[in-house]
């Protein structure tokens, strides 16, 4: 499989922003050209039945949340609690605002998005004690928030799919979280895996970038080997929700994201998986341009 037309678009235009690589950046330099690259990649945000801005107590102070209501539909629906990605360094609500309006449009049920802490001003632990204590939050207000506290499921990309497995291995037993959705999902913070060297200089996440994501975020092997880090080295994963697991063929994360699916497997969960052979990194946020991008959150 050669590397998808569309995607040779997105990778020509990163080209022509003759911006330094992202290792060479500071983490202020790097959130801001991920907002400077929303308006190009990410297609119009559609229109959704409501919108809210929410607040929670958190661990560290109060965590703002993002409340979607799908059109047309009224009444009580479960939801999606949604940690978006950006290597647990970059990203926020706005990041992640049209998918998460795909996602509530498309799936029928609200979708309420997590601003955790990021790093490296709130390193490891800060984002995961950010993630789960939103989903306790999320579970106890149910019945306040208008959504099915017997159907939520947990769901991220990247760095939030990493955070949505933690989550679910976290909760287990304690929150009835009916599903879980991982797109290409950091899961082995400390295994080579083929896919790092086979993809390490295709954009957006090259191999240094990954490291310089790690970095800031986990710091040394002692926190990288942490089971809240590398959810596949968890010793268990028995009695998790369903899994739907995303993956692309030029992404560092792809054969980590496979390993996942198997690890749930194996433990007797119930897994779907979809592989998108010619995507990059990131794909899913780059509709504008990315055909497949579109898909793949229809997929979702």
């Amino acid at each position: 499989m050669t590397l998808d037309p569309d995607c040779q678009k997105v990778h020509a235009l990163f080209a022509l922003a003759k911006r330094p690589p992202l290792e060479l950046q500071t983490p202020a330099e790097a959130r801001d050209g991920m907002r400077r690259s929303r308006p190009l990649l990410q297609p119009d945000a559609p229109e959704v039945g409501e919108v809210k801005a929410l607040s929670m107590p958190g661990p560290a102070g109060p965590i703002a949340l993002r409340l979607y209501r799908p059109k047309s539909v009224t009444g009580v629906t479960g939801a999606l609690i949604y940690y978006h990605g950006g290597g647990w360094v970059i990203g926020d609500l706005d990041s992640h605002d049209v998918l998460c309006r795909d996602l509530a449009n498309g799936s029928g049920h609200a979708v309420i998005s997590v601003d955790y802490r990021l790093a490296p001003e709130h390193r490891f632990p800060a984002a995961v004690d950010d993630a789960i204590a939103a989903a306790r939050w999320i579970s106890k207000q149910a019945k306040a928030l208008g959504v099915d506290a017997a159907r939520l499921a947990v769901g991220g990309d990247s760095a939030g799919g990493n955070l949505a497995a933690v989550v679910a291995l976290a909760l287990r037993g304690e929150v009835a979280l009916s599903f879980q959705l991982l797109i290409y999902p950091a899961v082995d913070a400390v295994t080579k895996w083929p896919s790092i060297t086979r993809n390490a200089d295709v954009l957006p996440l090259t191999e240094k970038a990954m490291a310089w994501f790690y970095d800031h975020y986990a710091g040394g092997a002692e926190v990288r080997g942490d089971w809240r880090a590398s959810p596949l080295l968890a010793k268990d994963h028995r009695g998790l929700p369903p899994a739907f697991i995303m993956t692309a063929g030029y992404d560092v994360l792809m054969d980590e994201g496979i390993a996942y699916a198997d690890k749930l497997q194996a433990a007797g969960v119930a897994v779907s998986r979809k592989h998108y052979p010619g995507m990059i990194h990131g794909f899913i946020t780059m509709g504008k341009i990315v055909a497949e991008g579109n898909v793949a959150t229809r997929d979702a």
